[in-house]
């Protein structure tokens, strides 16, 4: 039996609430037809705040439960909507929360961390207000942009991967990176250099890495593509005049080629065209070497404040061992180390810790000890080949450490975890382990890191209870 198709729909709609992935959610009900009651219908818009009134079209509108749209026309706009034209908007998506007012923005954020604790038997009330910046724009020092086939040169639209939106500007790049860009762009139409085809597999160019570090200034710019710069000599040295020519902060220019099918900025081979192949960056009064392929905090402003909160919340001494797991560079691992009688980091990317070890000895530290392990069986070979920390501080990627991690940092045993999370929901999730073997939730500090994003990071400390 053929299914019914309904009559598209014109429907004038009040956003109720943003999801966690801050779109617009609509509960309607249609009118009841004769002997029916009124069908529910869930609409998802995007570029919405809660309380703007909207024209939506729908097709089908009575044969479906979900629909996911852009709205046709704003009619009212919600108490939270921005009223300033002059900010900028990120068609590319990526930045849901671009069209709520920042105070809106920071109390969304606060209650999703709530939430998720709440969901999990935690007291909200342990949630502090969440602490927001005092400029919310062009706060990020990596941006990774994608050449598309037909010469654009930006971030991929929302829902479509495909499709690449040319960045004219942007909210938040600096603008030194906005005119690095601008320089590539023109670099490459005037030498009719091809973006790489994701549906053929073919072309040149794939992408542009750019790194500012705001504590030295010094900028690093990385072209990816799918030849050597040896075989496009013309153009790579034309590259690195405009670019030294007009940057003199210039640090570091490097050709990666990268022909792996997979869509990352990975490396095969690396060539400096200019400088060196690392810039230098500070964190927190430390000295950071920083490679292109090296994670490190996005937004320096905030990651400082975390820096900062993990630190009282440990109430590091120097007669403590502490202890980094998911240490990564050593960015949390450094200022506690200065704090600590001793600290070791676990981290299972080697050349992680390679950067870690060589961070440590650029700070004049020498009381660390960096393994590479992944989580689990480096809790169980520390005790053996280092022995047992005093504090352990964890910083996991967004999926979360997860519930073994969790469980063999409850039977660890350290009086105290400091926990600092990019995600609200694994956080939770993970705390309920740690309270399963008598850790008690003493403070939650939710820090907005990335502004007009549904992203939050969170520290927490938890305390074994004495029995």
């Amino acid at each position: 039996m053929q299914k019914k198709i309904y009559p598209t729909e014109v429907l004038d709609v009040t956003i109720n609430y943003l999801d966690d992935q801050g779109r617009g959610i609509v509960n309607y009900v249609h009118a009841p037809d004769k002997g029916s009651n009124g069908k529910h219908l869930k609409i998802v818009v995007g570029k919405v705040v809660a309380g703007d009134k909207v024209r939506v079209t729908i097709p089908n509108a009575k044969g479906r439960r979900m629909a996911v749209v852009e709205y046709d026309e704003l009619l009212e706009a919600g108490p939270s909507r921005i009223n300033d034209d002059s900010i900028l908007v990120n068609e590319a998506g990526g930045t849901p929360l671009q069209f709520m007012e920042y105070a809106y923005q920071l109390e969304f954020k606060q209650e999703l961390v709530q939430r998720y604790l709440v969901e999990k038997g935690f007291d909200k009330e342990l949630v502090q207000p969440i602490i927001g910046m005092e400029n919310p724009y062009r706060y990020r020092n990596k941006m990774e942009l994608t050449f598309g086939a037909n010469g654009e040169l930006g971030m991929h639209r929302q829902g479509n991967f495909r499709q690449i939106i040319d960045m004219e500007d942007s909210m938040l790049a600096p603008e030194e990176m906005v005119a690095v860009k601008q320089v590539v762009s023109q670099w490459q139409k005037d030498f009719a250099l091809s973006g790489y085809n994701k549906d053929t597999k073919e072309g040149l160019l794939r992408n542009l890495m750019m790194r500012k570090s705001f504590a030295t200034g010094e900028l690093m710019v990385v072209i990816f593509a799918t030849e050597k710069a040896e075989a496009l000599k013309e153009a790579a040295d034309d590259l690195t005049e405009r670019l030294s020519r007009q940057f003199e902060n210039l640090a570091s220019l490097i050709w990666v080629l990268n022909r792996n099918i997979a869509d990352r900025t990975q490396s095969e081979e690396e060539m400096v065209l200019f400088g060196r192949d690392y810039i230098n960056d500070e964190l927190h009064g430390y000295h950071y070497r920083i490679w292109h392929d090296t994670f490190f905090q996005a937004n320096p402003v905030q990651a400082e404040k975390l820096v900062e909160l993990a630190l009282e919340f440990a109430d590091v001494n120097k007669d403590m061992r502490t202890l980094d797991l998911f240490c990564g560079v050593g960015t949390f691992s450094l200022p506690f180390a200065a704090r600590s009688k001793e600290l070791a980091g676990i981290e299972i990317v080697e050349s992680s810790i390679l950067s870690a070890r060589r961070n440590a000895e650029d700070n004049g530290l020498d009381n660390t000890f960096f393994m590479v392990s992944d989580a689990r069986s480096g809790l169980k070979e520390l005790k053996e080949v280092w022995g047992q920390p005093d504090l352990l501080l964890l910083d996991p990627p967004r999926s979360g450490a997860g519930g073994k991690v969790m469980r063999s940092i409850g039977r660890f045993g350290t009086e105290k975890v400091v926990y600092v999370s990019c995600n609200p929901k694994s956080l939770a999730e993970d705390l309920v382990w740690l309270r399963e073997f008598g850790y008690e939730l003493k403070v939650v500090q939710p820090v907005d890191q990335f502004p007009h994003t549904v992203h939050v990071e969170t520290v927490v400390l938890m305390q074994k209870v004495k029995g």
